[in-house]
């Protein structure tokens, strides 16, 4: 047997979802990165609380969909797995450019990029690769990238908020410890760690409150 896996490149087409109106009163752009799981236009129900003429919401979708057990009626998505993941990244990476080339987002706007659960993983490599100038990077109940370091972020002069629950399913104390210390690391001052009573869920309260 001759098996041989090969590669190709051709273009495809995504979606993304946004939230209230781009205008000359908005004051906030957020670029926000579901988890795993879920659809951009049901993630961002979780701000639609804020302001509205204040803030201006982009939601990436990832590409990657399936239905969700265990009736798998209903759809989710996954932004990225162990296979493949270097090359994924770049596909990922590419779609974020062009997502923000259709937006033409000003410099004027305060630019918050949020990454929820495995969100976290696109965000913070897009802001690294990319070299982001965002006014805000928050990290809420995901992990960082084992391969980003120090050096990827020396460019940031952002405010870094770390947010998770100490009742998190998927984050032990092991782990929770383990990534606040990477997290300071890689942010030393700017960064400030938010835990809250809960498990594996979207605070809303304090997405607000760093507005």
């Amino acid at each position: 047997m001759n098996l041989e896996e090969k590669e190709i490149s051709y273009t495809t087409t995504n979606s993304y979802a946004t939230l209230n109106t781009l205008t000359d009163k908005t004051k906030h752009v957020w670029f926000v990165c579901h988890g795993m799981g879920y659809l951009s236009r049901y993630f961002l129900r979780y701000f639609s609380g804020l302001n509205a003429d204040e803030n201006y919401l982009i939601a990436p979708q990832a590409q990657s969909k399936y239905y969700i057990p265990p009736k798998f009626k209903h759809v989710g998505s996954s932004w990225l797995t162990k296979e493949n993941t270097l090359k994924e990244t770049e596909n990922v990476l590419r779609y974020f450019d062009a997502v923000f080339e259709a937006e033409q987002i000003s410099e004027d706007k305060n630019l918050i990029v949020l990454g929820y659960s495995q969100g976290v993983s696109v965000a913070t490599r897009y802001v690294a690769k990319r070299k982001i100038a965002c006014s805000q990077l928050v990290l809420h109940s995901g992990g960082i990238p084992k391969e980003l370091t120090t050096n990827d972020f020396s460019f940031i002069n952002a405010k870094v908020t770390m947010i998770y629950g100490n009742e998190d399913e998927y984050l032990n104390e092991k782990r929770i410890l383990h990534e606040t210390q990477r997290a300071k690391e890689l942010f030393g001052a700017n960064l400030k760690i938010i835990p809250f009573e809960g498990k594996h869920i979207v605070n809303v309260e304090l997405i607000h409150a760093l507005v």
